[in-house]
């Protein structure tokens, strides 16, 4: 951790994205765009084993010392930056081959998108996702430049991660019990809660009985998927709510939606906002019914990487940069915020 008080991190302007609807029937054929490679100098054996590479499991929370409802068991503590100030062999690693490697979105409107109505004729990845993943290589490197970007869909998250293609995943990332058995991650940089998205029109009310009969959309691999599932088999929903179809990218049920597919998605109320920006037709319905913080996900076992990032997000949150960036992609959405969560360390 530097402490510099100068940030380089572009925030540029976003416009219109009424091309947007359209590219999204394309996000599968786009999510390959940025092919994940094999990470160079890292010795990582390609497993996509829990803790791949034979990397003990460190000091991160392991499952059983895990409980979102029990105060000091939260999955959303890490390891307090204040004792990682040494370069440890992941840190090395990333100076050592000169960029970082980061696993994002760039399908979700604000987040990590590519504006078609951008000033640059490549229509860069920007959002606040991006903005992050700048801030890092920033942190780490000493230039938000030095950053390779690889777009990953949401199932692919993890084991992007534990095959070594990326140094870190910056993509929306509910941070939870389940995944701290496969990752490591830093403290929590965003707050939010799943929600139901639906077409304006619809009768549906919010995540209550007025999903009976009707077709819910998901993400493979997201919180919202295993929500759904364990509240089906708790008897939370009706029986007749149909959770079956699962897409790989969020974006993509937005889609199904559009097209008469499917009656309702359910997600992040973060990311549903978004689509609900990119599309007046759908809205929110009801309150967010959990909830839920977003992290930088990372290697089991990286502890000092995991100690770097969190002394960035401290620099992040304390000189305005994290604040910049949501007023700057996130407030026309979702109103005005009162600043990050705290961090909690073990």
């Amino acid at each position: 951790m530097d402490g510099r008080g100068t940030r380089g991190v572009s925030l540029r302007g976003w416009g219109g994205v009424a091309a947007m609807a359209v590219a999204c029937a394309l996000t599968a054929v786009f999510a390959l765009l940025l092919p994940l490679t094999q990470r160079a100098g890292t010795g990582g054996d390609g497993s996509t084993g829990y803790g791949s590479g034979g990397v003990a499991d460190g000091t991160q929370a392991a499952a059983k010392d895990c409980d979102p409802k029990v105060k000091d068991k939260e999955p959303e503590r890490s390891l307090n930056p204040a004792s990682g100030s040494d370069d440890g062999d992941a840190v090395r690693a990333i100076k050592d081959r000169g960029y970082l490697s980061v696993g994002v979105d760039q399908n979700s409107y604000r987040w990590g998108y590519r504006d078609p109505n951008s000033e640059a004729k490549t229509a860069e990845l920007e959002g606040f996702d991006i903005d992050l993943a700048r801030e890092m290589a920033d942190r780490i490197l000493g230039d938000p430049t030095k950053v390779h970007f690889h777009a990953i869909p949401t199932n692919q998250r993890i084991p992007a991660i534990q095959r070594d293609e990326v140094d870190m995943v910056v993509r929306t990332m509910t941070i939870s019990c389940d995944r701290l058995e496969q990752v490591d991650f830093s403290t929590a940089y965003f707050q939010t809660g799943q929600q139901v998205l639906a077409p304006k029109t619809s009768k549906i009310t919010g995540y209550d009985e007025s999903l009976a009969d009707k077709r819910i959309c998901t993400a493979k691999g997201s919180t919202a998927e295993k929500a759904l599932g364990d509240d089906k088999t708790a008897k939370k929903l009706p029986a007749s709510t149909d959770i079956s179809t699962t897409v790989p990218n969020q974006l993509d049920c937005l889609v199904r939606l559009q097209l008469g597919e499917v009656d309702a998605v359910v997600t992040d109320g973060a990311l549903a906002a978004s689509q609900a920006a990119q599309d007046p037709t759908v809205e929110l319905k009801g309150k967010p019914f959990t909830e839920e913080y977003y992290g930088i996900a990372m290697k089991k076992g990286s502890d000092d990487l995991v100690r770097r990032v969190n002394g960035a997000l401290e620099d992040y949150r304390e000189d305005g940069g994290w604040q910049k960036s949501y007023d700057k992609w996130l407030k026309p959405a979702l109103g005005a915020s009162s600043g990050p969560p705290a961090p909690k360390y073990k």
